[in-house]
């Protein structure tokens, strides 16, 4: 305390600028008035003194404002821990009640457990003269017997009813290109002897004669076929067994119907 108050009695500080000039004057009587050039010397000192004054204070002050970025951040980051903290323990806590319940549920006998005897339905009582010797406590085994014949009719009819139904035929849509010798091959009769070719499951379509080149054309034609009774090999033997008016045949497009 008695720094404090030597302090507020000196008035050095506040009178700096007077001390100054006094400090200017004493240097000017000794070494005589200072010239211009040393004016500007002494100004410059001055300012540069100053400016490292004023970078000193802005250093500090700048320093002073990182610290107090770096302790505000320090705060959120606590705050944050505590808050995470928080919710863990609240979340064992959770997992701790769920432990213990499902731990109970497991102790505990489930319905399954519980004996048919007690959940078994009682059947009705079955009077027919009024006296004692008629009630049928326990059923009936011809209503047993009744419903399983019941029972093995119906199966009987659905499946009578499902071997009546007609199975699903595989079919398919093939496109031949049957190509002749030369131009001066009889293209109807060459048609002709393709759709002479004739089998179980084969139904021949449209045909159109299409141009190759130099006047020669091929017969493109259709047909439809059930694949578990006619195969595209067989189909092209027998085609080709007319020799004189077929050169080969190929299977331009298959598609399953």
């Amino acid at each position: 305390m008695s720094g404090l108050i030597c302090l507020t009695t000196e008035s050095i500080w506040f009178d700096k600028n007077r001390y100054d000039e006094a400090e200017k004057r004493f240097y000017e009587g000794v070494n005589g008035p200072a010239t211009p050039q040393q004016q500007v010397l002494v100004i410059t000192g001055v300012q540069q003194a100053k400016g490292r004054q004023q970078k000193r204070r802005h250093r500090n002050s700048s320093s002073h404002a990182g610290d107090q970025e770096l302790v505000s951040r320090m705060k959120s980051l606590e705050l944050e821990n505590q808050t995470l903290h928080k919710v863990v323990v609240e979340m064992r806590a959770t997992l701790q009640k769920l432990e213990s319940r499902v731990a109970v549920l497991e102790k505990s006998p489930t319905p399954a457990a519980i004996p048919a005897a007690k959940v078994a339905p009682v059947k009705q009582e079955k009077v027919i003269n009024g006296d004692d010797d008629d009630i049928d406590l326990f059923g009936s085994d011809e209503e047993d017997e009744e419903a399983e014949r019941i029972k093995q009719e119906r199966l009987e009819a659905y499946a009578a009813k499902k071997a009546k139904k007609p199975a699903l035929i595989a079919k398919s849509s093939i496109l031949l290109d049957v190509k002749p010798w030369d131009d001066e091959t009889d293209m109807a009769k060459l048609e002709e002897c393709v759709r002479s070719v004739q089998m179980d499951g084969l139904l021949w379509g449209a045909s159109k004669l299409v141009p190759v080149g130099y006047g020669i054309k091929k017969l493109q034609i259709s047909c439809v076929v059930e694949d578990d009774k006619v195969g595209t090999d067989i189909l092209e033997e027998e085609i080709t067994k007319f020799e004189d008016y077929i050169q080969s045949v190929d299977v331009a497009a298959f598609n399953k119907i």
